[in-house]
């Protein structure tokens, strides 16, 4: 068995659903025209770090001099049926979380597999291997780097689509100088359906192709720290936290089978919350609620801002 096979067999077994291998050179050229048209248009809103460390985002080489290949893994995040099976339903004083969001905060537990794969890679080949550990508040294009490496397809709504798992996957990356054999892109291709563009609330899909970070839900309720505007509010529905239609809507989503690991902790309570209980949080009892959890990341201030649009929202509807 080959390096690159023992890598994969041990990515497997420490509970990734997918793993793939492409080499460090930089990103395709359209791509990074994607990247800057969509920066350079505003879309990316104010998530200013987008626009810093270009050079390393788009080429693996300048996040770690002497990188010779990237190993990029998958894990499948789709919550148990039963236990979401209720999402769409609005009640008087629910406000819904995203499904990425019922888990424990995935970048530590995502790092830390990672960090278990890289022992064992050390441990193969060389005490002197070089690596960088990436999960997505690293500054690299990992979707792009995830098509490379065949793990999936690039969706209408700029998602990685699996046809296996769909397209509610976390990715992860180890950035090394150990040269490994490379896989091939999938051959196939999203279904161009619609289906994600449709189920966009606010337009924040466009059948162009493009993408409207501003006007997305995930990035208003989540990243935005300035008020929801007031054309958007209505169309937020009652998504408290994140969004993820574009996600449920894509028809790899609906085989796809639920979250195989069962390390990966989950909170099914967390699927819908009370918004009056919401608001009547101290900045103690949020922290304690939601500890270890995305939630923590919109800050209380911000959460209880668009728990009261949500009640707004269902008292109209």
């Amino acid at each position: 068995m080959t390096v690159t096979e023992q890598i994969k067999q041990k990515a497997l077994a420490l509970g990734f659903d997918l793993v793939g291998i492409t080499d460090a050179s930089p990103v395709h050229g359209d791509e990074v025209n994607r990247l800057l048209g969509w920066l350079n248009a505003g879309h990316a809103g104010q998530m200013t770090w987008m626009h810093r460390n270009l050079g390393k985002r788009t080429n693996p080489a300048e996040l770690l001099p002497g990188a010779k290949s990237v190993i990029v893994v998958g894990l499948g995040y789709r919550p148990p049926k039963q236990k979401t099976e209720d999402r769409g339903q609005k009640t008087a004083s629910m406000g819904r979380v995203a499904d990425f969001a019922l888990y424990e905060d995935y970048h530590p537990f995502l790092k830390k597999m990672l960090r278990q794969l890289v022992d064992f890679i050390i441990s193969a080949t060389c005490p002197s291997l070089q690596f960088k550990i990436c999960v997505d508040s690293s500054p690299l294009l990992e979707r792009a780097l995830a098509f490379r490496a065949g793990l999936g397809v690039i969706g209408q709504n700029r998602m990685l689509v699996n046809p296996r798992l769909g397209p509610q996957i976390l990715l992860g990356e180890i950035v090394t100088n150990l040269e490994l054999d490379p896989d091939k892109p999938m051959t196939e291709s999203c279904p161009g359906c619609d289906s994600c563009i449709v189920a966009c609330p606010t337009g924040a899909l466009k059948p162009d192709g493009s993408f409207d970070a501003t006007k997305c839900i995930s990035y208003l309720t989540i990243e935005a720290n300035t008020d929801i505007p007031a054309d958007l509010a209505p169309k937020i529905g009652n998504h408290l936290f994140g969004c993820g239609e574009c996600l449920l809507a894509c028809p790899y989503q609906q085989k796809a089978p639920s979250c195989a690991n069962k390390k990966f902790v989950f909170h099914p309570d967390r699927a819908n919350l009370d918004l009056n209980e919401v608001l009547n949080l101290t900045e103690d009892e949020f922290h304690i609620r939601f500890a270890h959890s995305p939630i923590l990341r919109s800050g209380l201030t911000h959460l209880q801002k668009t728990a009261k649009i949500c009640l707004d929202n269902l008292s109209n509807s």
